[in-house]
C-alpha cells in the first residue's frame, strides 16, 4: 500500500527514544505510522496536513520506543514454573524432563498463548520460541506455537530444536524425549518449509536449533548447520551457559563449548547462542571475528546459579547481543522489562562495575540488539522511516515513574512501566496495559488447566 494511500496512526507529544545509531532522542516528539510502516519521525508535533490519520494518541507523559525484542525463550516451560527452585542447570534439567516429556499439542498452544500474552501485554513485539522436546505422538506442536503467535499478533521466530543424544549415549535428557537424528532433520525442514516466511515483512520466520551440546551428536549439529545454510535460515543453540557445560564437553570432545560448535560449523553471521556466560578472550575474539550472535539471560543465569556473562566484552569486541527471557521455569515472570533492568545491574556486579552498562545500553540490548541478533535490524529494532512499524507508548508519569526526570531511565531502572500502546505491524495489540488480541484471563485459566493435566500425567494418573 502506498504511503499515500495508507492508513495513518499519530502518536505525538511523548518523548521519543529512537536508538537509531545516533541514539536519537526527542524531549516531545511525533511517529507517524502509515499502514505497517513507520512514515516520519522526528521533534515536535506530526504535520499537520496529514491524510487518512484513523487514529491520534496524545503521548503526553509518556515514552515512545522500539518495540522490545526477545531472543531465546522456552514457551512451554509455561507450564512447569516455581518448580526445582534450587538447581543448578544439570540438576534442574535432569528434575524436570521427564515432565517436560509429557507435553502434547494442547498444553505447547496454552503455554504459548500465557508466554506471549505475558510478554506483548509488557512492550515484546518480537518473539522467539526455541522448542526442543518432541515426544511421539504429541501432535503438531510447531504448528501449535505459530498459531498461538499469530493469534497474539507477536512478529515471531520459531527456532524448531531437537535432541538426540539420551542418556543412555551419554546425554542428559532421558532416552524417551528425544529423536533420532534423521527424524529431527527431516521435522526440521519440514518446519522451514511450512512456517518460514523470508520477506522482510515476515510474522513467522523460522531458525535451525539443535538443542545443546550435552543433548545433542555431533552429527546432528554438523548436519543441522548444513541443512540451515541450504535452506536459507539462521541457527540457534545454547552455548557456554554453566561451568558443567564447559567440563562435559572438555571431557567429551577434548576442548570448549565454542571450539566444539566451531568445528561443527556453528560460528557466522547466521548464528546466534543463547547464554555464552564462560566465554574466554579466545571465545570472544571468534564470535566477534565471525559476528555469532549472543541471546543474554541475566535473569535465568541468576536463578540457575550460572554465572554472570561477559556483556561489556562482547559488546567492546563487536559480537551482537540482545535480551532473552528463557524459559519461564527459571524466569517465573516471563517477561523482557525484568531483562533490561536486570542486564543493566548483574552486569555491574562483574569487573566493569558502574562502566559495564548503561540504562541506554540496555534499551538497546532490549530492542536493536534483539534484533540484529535475530538477523532483522534492516526492518526493524528502531524508530525510523521506511522501518516496520514495531513501537511501544509506555506510560511514565505515575506514581512508579513521574519524579524520574530522564524517561528512559526511569523505563530501564524503574518499576515495569505501563504500556499504553503496542504496536506490531502497524496494529495495535495493546492498549491501557490490556491485550487487544486474545482474552487475557481465558488464557489464564487455560495454562492453568494444562499445567494440571501435565502435572496429572507426568506423575502417572
Amino acid at each position: 500500500m502506498a504511503p499515500s494511500a495508507a492508513e495513518r496512526t499519530v502518536i505525538e507529544n511523548g518523548a521519543v527514544a529512537t536508538v537509531d545509531a545516533d541514539d536519537t532522542e526527542y524531549a516531545s516528539g511525533h511517529v507517524v505510522v502509515a499502514g505497517n510502516r513507520i512514515e516520519s519521525v522526528g521533534p515536535g508535533p506530526a504535520p499537520a496536513d496529514l491524510e487518512n490519520v484513523v487514529e491520534r494518541i496524545d503521548a503526553t507523559g509518556h515514552l515512545v520506543t522500539p518495540g522490545l525484542v526477545n531472543t531465546h525463550h522456552h514457551f512451554y516451560q509455561w507450564l512447569t514454573r516455581g518448580l526445582a527452585t534450587d538447581h543448578h542447570l544439570f540438576d534442574w534439567l535432569v528434575a524436570l524432563y521427564p515432565t517436560w516429556a509429557r507435553i502434547d499439542e494442547p498444553m505447547v498452544h496454552a503455554a504459548a498463548q500465557g508466554s506471549l500474552a505475558m510478554m506483548a501485554r509488557g512492550g515484546v513485539t518480537t518473539a522467539m520460541d526455541h522448542h526442543y522436546v518432541f515426544p511421539r505422538g504429541a501432535g503438531d506442536l510447531s504448528g501449535a506455537l505459530v498459531r498461538a503467535a499469530r493469534e497474539t499478533g507477536v512478529r515471531f521466530t520459531l527456532a524448531r530444536g531437537s535432541m538426540d543424544l539420551g542418556t543412555s549415549d551419554g546425554g542428559l535428557p532421558p532416552d524417551f524425549a528425544v529423536e533420532s537424528l534423521d527424524g529431527a532433520l527431516a521435522a526440521t525442514e519440514d518446519t522451514v518449509r511450512a512456517h518460514h516466511d523470508p520477506s522482510p515483512d515476515a510474522m513467522v520466520q523460522v531458525a535451525v536449533a539443535p538443542c545443546s551440546p550435552f543433548s545433542v551428536s555431533t552429527d546432528l549439529l554438523r548436519h543441522g548447520a548444513e541443512l540451515a545454510r541450504r535452506l536459507g535460515v539462521r541457527l540457534h543453540t545454547h552455548g557456554s551457559e554453566t561451568v558443567e557445560e564447559d567440563a562435559f564437553c572438555r571431557e567429551r570432545f577434548g576442548m570448549g563449548p565454542t571450539d566444539y560448535l566451531a568445528s561443527t560449523g556453528w560460528l557466522g553471521e547466521d548464528v546466534w547462542m543463547a547464554h555464552c556466560v564462560h566465554m574466554s578472550d579466545a571465545d570472544i575474539a571468534a564470535f566477534a571475528r565471525t559476528g555469532t550472535g549472543v541471546a543474554h539471560c541475566p535473569s535465568s543465569n541468576a536463578r540457575l546459579a550460572a554465572g554472570i556473562a561477559r556483556v561489556p566484552d562482547l559488546l567492546a569486541a563487536g559480537v551482537p547481543v540482545g535480551l532473552g527471557v528463557d524459559g519461564t521455569a527459571s524466569n517465573e515472570s516471563g517477561e523482557l522489562h525484568t531483562e533490561l533492568r536486570n542486564a543493566l545491574l548483574i552486569n555491574r556486579l562483574g569487573a566493569h562495575r558502574e562502566g559495564a552498562l548503561t540504562a541506554r545500553r540496555a534499551l538497546r540490548l532490549g530492542t536493536h540488539g534483539g534484533a540484529r541478533v535475530l538477523g532483522r535490524a534492516a526492518d526493524t529494532g528502531s524508530l525510523e522511516p521506511g522501518k516496520l512499524a514495531d513501537l511501544v507508548v509506555w506510560r511514565m508519569d505515575t506514581l512508579a515513574h513521574a519524579s524520574i526526570a530522564d524517561p528512559v531511565a526511569a523505563l530501564v531502572l524503574g518499576a515495569a512501566a505501563p504500556v499504553t500502546a503496542s504496536f506490531v505491524d502497524g496494529r495495535r495489540i495493546v492498549a491501557d496495559g490490556r491485550l487487544l488480541t486474545v482474552d487475557e484471563d481465558a488464557v489464564a485459566r487455560t495454562t492453568r488447566d494444562q499445567a494440571r493435566r501435565l502435572a496429572r500425567v507426568a506423575a502417572g494418573d
